[in-house]
């Protein structure tokens, strides 16, 4: 009984830990089943809490160690609600020199919190559309890699940025 106890008192510790982010307005992640297809779509619809405050923006990825590339193409596209659109191709490292993933955590799974971009005001009141698509080449080849490996989640995080003291 008192191991049961134990048990309940670290999983609710882990609970108030995780929860205690103050910055966070909107952070969410959808799986990638097996592969992600080089025509596969992560779409986000994010409706921003105000249209005067600044706002950092995150691509948040979680891979495997079959990832086997040292960096990551994606092509990440925002539609605003009045239709304007904004696409960025974008370039992330992934891995150090000697191949050794980069990110967070113990395990197979690394967590990688990606700038996306920073003090963003969302000035047209409505919901926001973000699609985020990978574009990976192999070095050498003009075709993309059609089944991408080793990324197990596509995230999509926006805070508040942090006041410098």
């Amino acid at each position: 009984m008192q191991q049961n106890n134990s048990w309940l008192f670290f999983l609710i510790l882990f609970f108030v830990v995780v929860s205690c982010d103050s910055n966070r307005v909107f952070d969410t992640y959808k799986s990638i089943p097996n592969t992600w297809h080089k025509d596969s779509i992560v779409s986000f619809k994010v409706t921003p809490p105000d249209s005067i405050n600044a706002y950092n923006l995150f691509i948040n990825l979680r891979n495997t160690s079959a990832y086997k590339y040292n960096n990551l193409h994606v092509i990440v596209e925002m539609v605003f609600p009045h239709g304007k659109t904004i696409k960025d191709t974008l370039e992330y490292r992934m891995a150090d020199p000697n191949g050794k993933l980069l990110g967070t955590g113990y395990t197979d799974v690394k967590e990688n919190k990606l700038w996306y971009k920073e003090l963003v005001i969302f000035q047209e009141k409505g919901e926001y559309t973000v699609n985020i698509q990978q574009a990976m080449r192999e070095n050498g080849k003009v075709n993309g890699v059609v089944e991408l490996e080793g990324i197990t989640d596509v995230g999509f995080r926006i805070e508040k940025p942090e006041i410098s003291k």
